[in-house]
């Protein structure tokens, strides 16, 4: 986990070839002491480092982020308004490579959408 406590797993499934994960970020975690204060907005890498582990938790074993082929940040992810984020995460694996295809929801809609790939690495 890049940043401990930041969020919990409040609940994982999978579903039609998906996976499903509702998130709930840790609203208190001092990394919105700088980003920002009275606003706190989650910094956009730390969303896509969320994708990251989901896929290292979901294949069990550590990745290393090689190429974001679309990016598309929707929402602001504010923690006060709206701490839990649903994923929604489609995971392929292909010589030693790992394609991810996902979305972050909150009650407001889609805030990241994102395609990325990831190579494994030997822990």
């Amino acid at each position: 986990m890049l940043l401990k406590n930041f969020y919990s797993v409040l609940n994982s499934s999978e579903e039609n070839g998906k996976q499903l994960t509702q998130i709930k970020i840790n609203k208190d975690h001092e990394i919105y002491e700088g980003h920002f204060p009275g606003r706190p907005v989650t910094p956009g890498v730390i969303l896509m480092n969320l994708f990251k582990e989901e896929a290292e938790r979901r294949c069990g074993c550590k990745l290393q982020f090689k190429k974001g082929n679309n990016v598309k940040f929707m929402a602001v992810v504010d923690p006060n308004t709206d701490a839990v984020l649903n994923l929604e995460t489609e995971i392929t694996e292909e010589n030693q490579e790992i394609k991810l295809k996902g979305i972050a929801k909150n009650s407001e809609g889609i805030s990241l959408k994102i395609n990325s790939l990831y190579k494994k690495v030997e822990s």
